[in-house]
């Protein structure tokens, strides 16, 4: 067993529990799985968690953290608000290869284990989504580039239950729900369109 600095033992139970999670399911996962799995003793474990639970409480928040930097990485370089949106609408961090583990095993903690405080952190967590999508989108509505009859926080949310439902039934397999019959428009297009009308494409504003 090598040692390493508490943060990155940190960091790499967090990396472990993860992975063993995705594979096993939080409810059938231990500790003694996760140990083995990170070549620690279960001792290990507890120095830098309570319980398997707050270990997948951090993982919760530190999942919710590398989506909003993710976030921030992709809009670094796009100064135009109705850019900005289309980059978020297509950034679902439940398809993505970063986030797609950890939110699919995260929705199915939920159905199996009901704890106050999971939901509690699993709540802290979308709201933090939410509330940074809000901010893009009322930046966007002083821009007149989406508009202003609907409150920037309602599209958020409206942007979150779309994302997660999308995200079940990429989870699900759940073939050509993405598309038209055609193929040649995606929903995350239509999306875009509702919302930013052509603005996104051609820069013009869009008088809301």
């Amino acid at each position: 067993m090598s040692r390493l600095p508490a943060a990155k033992r940190r960091e790499q139970l967090l990396d472990c529990a993860a992975a063993l999670f995705a594979e096993r399911g939080y409810a059938r996962a231990t500790t003694a799985e996760l140990a083995r799995a990170a070549g620690v003793t279960e001792p290990i474990i507890y120095r830098h968690f309570k319980s398997k639970r707050d270990l997948f409480i951090a993982l919760i928040e530190r999942t919710g953290k590398q989506t909003i930097e993710l976030w921030r990485q992709d809009l670094a370089n796009a100064a135009d608000p109705a850019q900005r949106l289309k980059t978020l609408i297509g950034d679902n961090p439940m398809v993505s290869q970063q986030g797609r583990d950890a939110y699919r095993v995260f929705l199915q903690a939920i159905t199996e284990v009901d704890d106050d405080e999971i939901h509690k952190a699993w709540s802290v967590h979308i709201h933090s989504l939410q509330q940074f999508l809000a901010m893009e989108l009322a930046r966007a509505q002083e821009n007149r580039r989406v508009t202003r009859h609907i409150p920037a926080e309602l599209i958020a949310w409206l942007l979150i239950d779309i994302g997660l439902g999308y995200g079940v039934l990429s989870a699900m397999r759940v073939e050509d729900h993405n598309f038209n019959a055609t193929g040649d428009v995606h929903v995350q297009q239509v999306i875009t369109r509702i919302l930013v009308g052509r603005a996104a494409e051609s820069g013009e504003r869009d008088e809301a």
